[in-house]
């Protein structure tokens, strides 16, 4: 069993930075294609960013591109979220998502191809 930890979310001004991290036990992170998504407040949960498990191919949604970066550490066995130039409608629960197979380029931003979840944490910008 995957079990996933996020930490690194807080409250941050307009163009500020933050990296989130997704802590997994049970199974290693180069093994697990590792995803973030979002739930900002009254809306439904959206795709962030992926990072397939092997040859390093990332996807990210177009309002992230540019500001917002997935990576691994295979050392900590953790998957983080660089997040530059944060903009208000950043504002959200950030999920951290893993799960096996292999998935072309767009399957990664579906939530049903993740198995494991974290908890969430919370990012809020604001001035």
């Amino acid at each position: 069993q995957v079990q996933l930890t996020e930490s690194g979310g807080g409250w941050v001004r307009p163009g500020g930075s933050l990296r989130l991290s997704c802590a997994a036990s049970g199974r290693t992170v180069s093994t697990l294609n590792m995803a973030w998504f979002r739930q900002p407040p009254g809306k439904e949960r959206e795709f962030v960013a992926a990072l397939k498990r092997s040859g390093g191919m990332t996807n990210a949604a177009e309002s992230v591109k540019g500001r917002f970066t997935i990576f691994r550490d295979n050392g900590k066995n953790t998957a983080y979220l660089q997040m530059n130039g944060l903009e208000t409608e950043d504002t959200a629960t950030y999920y951290c998502a893993a799960g096996g197979g292999n998935p072309i380029s767009s399957s990664l931003r579906l939530p049903s191809l993740y198995e494991y979840w974290g908890q969430g944490t919370q990012v809020t910008v604001s001035s």
